[in-house]
């Protein structure tokens, strides 16, 4: 994680141990630990056929000038979610993103400046028309970076970026999550290109077409592509209320 001031913000946190056998509640002993928690959110966006990731150039040390996950400690005053959500847009201005808690990462060793134990949030949202505004001078700037080309990261910010890979190649098989990444109005090739390019497996696309169209959650707009170079295809818009009635049926989405 990326905590500025580090020195400053690290906090002792208090916790009453009440011991059992031969020492009384009025001997129970303090501990004082120090640990320091922050936040590490993975927003992924899909673009002109490709996955990318959020990045922030950070303007502060630890790793002044190099590209990292957007992310800071977490404030007394707040809860983990909150501080999500605050940071995120604290680094980049985004503050439509839905946040999920991914997982915990507290290696002894992973911040230079001392024990930061970081729980990593993951987003997935449609970058068109979305303004990236840091409004804090901890990142200089916030950019889009395929997936493909993503940099040596600092701290343990590529093994985080991996574990968010798995959770979201792994949920796409049995939750239709690729719809969020997609614009409103989508091709089915559009749709195919996405889970290729995110599972990294060739569809066969007549077997996709058919199995997609028969999970009846894709509404046909009666629209076509414009300003395509090639022939225009069909629009389709997912049916969000549609797969929420069928979910309560039991029904199992399934690529």
């Amino acid at each position: 994680m990326n905590p500025d001031n580090f020195s400053n913000h690290s906090k002792s946190i208090i916790f009453t141990a009440e011991l059992s056998g031969s020492i009384t509640n009025m001997d129970a002993q303090q501990t004082n630990y120090h640990n320091t928690f922050s936040i590490d959110n993975i927003i992924f966006g899909f673009d002109q056929g490709d996955l990318k990731i959020l990045l922030i150039e950070r303007a502060e040390e630890a790793f002044i000038g190099q590209m990292a996950l957007p992310g800071n400690l977490v404030r007394e005053d707040e809860n983990l979610d909150n501080g999500a959500a605050r940071i995120l847009f604290d680094l980049t201005g985004l503050t439509d993103a839905h946040l999920e808690q991914l997982f915990t990462f507290g290696d002894i060793n992973r911040h230079p400046l001392g024990r930061v134990i970081t729980v990593a949030y993951y987003s997935l949202i449609r970058i068109k028309n979305q303004k990236l505004e840091p409004r804090i001078s901890f990142a200089k700037r916030a950019s889009w970076v395929s997936i493909s080309e993503l940099p040596q990261l600092p701290f343990d910010h590529n093994i985080i970026v991996d574990k968010a890979l798995q959770r979201l190649r792994g949920k796409l098989r049995y939750k239709p999550i690729g719809f969020e990444l997609l614009p409103e109005k989508f091709s089915l090739h559009q749709l195919q290109n996405l889970y290729e390019s995110i599972l990294q497996i060739a569809v066969d696309t007549r077997n996709f077409r058919k199995k997609i169209l028969s999970y009846d959650f894709l509404v046909e707009l009666g629209e076509k592509q414009k300003k395509v170079s090639h022939r225009a295809a069909k629009l389709y818009k997912f049916d969000k209320k549609r797969y929420q009635q069928l979910e309560e049926l039991g029904f199992n989405f399934d690529i």
